[in-house]
């Protein structure tokens, strides 16, 4: 199966301060790869770099085409999409604004509406909420408004920063079983990072594991599950 993201030897800077230290990892077309770390071990900064939001040296492909150094609207455009932590929504603007606005930049309007009434069925919530401000949204349907944000691109690959972060235990199983069937029906392929390893490890395939910037370990969700020392210091049995 054909890669649809290849990271080859990654290294990203803020200012003078190297946070990135030569990665390198894959994810096939169709698959769910997670990054796994403790805080500061490099994951968000890896989203960043593949979407041209810092100094970057190194590889990165998408599906054959490679993206080092090109303006974040590029990596857009060839069908990325990013879910930052923190939700990254406009708080002030309608639930139904905000997909609209997502979608602005798309030429074919009637693929568009078709996503919108996809993003409806994902997330039949939203529906209900169409006129309501975003900012008045629970964290939980920030979060499903984010992610249908995203799907408004049409994206062929989508990264999410910490989707479970600050949600409840039930919200989070709901949002991560709406990420597998997006997967598996929309043919999204996906690379996340996230602080719930067990739950990473779960909708994932294969898994990276990454301290202060570099990958010290990586393999099958299985794999990385069944590591005594990864069990240890990330599933905490």
């Amino acid at each position: 199966m054909s890669n649809m993201l290849e990271v080859k030897n990654l290294k990203a800077y803020y200012g003078p301060s190297q946070a990135l230290h030569g990665i390198s990892f894959s994810l096939s077309k169709g698959g769910i790869t997670t990054l796994l770390g403790a805080n500061g071990a490099g994951k968000t900064t890896t989203l960043r770099a593949i979407c041209g939001m810092v100094r970057a040296e190194g590889s990165v492909i998408i599906d054959g085409e490679p993206v080092t150094g090109k303006a974040t609207e590029t990596v857009v455009r060839l069908g990325v999409g990013h879910v930052p932590e923190g939700r990254g929504t406009f708080t002030e603007l309608s639930v139904e604004e905000n997909l609209r606005v997502a979608a602005y930049t798309r030429r074919d309007k009637a693929a568009a509406a078709r996503d919108l009434e996809m993003v409806f069925t994902y997330f039949p919530r939203l529906k209900e909420r169409m006129a309501q401000q975003a900012g008045t949204l629970s964290g939980g349907e920030q979060q499903m408004l984010a992610i249908s944000r995203a799907l408004m691109l049409g994206p062929r690959l989508m990264l999410l920063d910490e989707p479970s972060f600050g949600l409840a235990p039930l919200i989070v199983q709901e949002i991560f079983r709406i990420m597998r069937r997006i997967n598996e029906e929309a043919k999204v392929s996906m690379l996340l990072v996230e602080q719930n390893a067990a739950l990473a490890l779960e909708l994932a395939d294969h898994a990276y594991v990454l301290e202060t910037g570099r990958v010290v370990m990586s393999g099958t969700s299985a794999e990385v599950r069944s590591d005594e020392q990864i069990r240890k210091s990330y599933l905490g049995y």
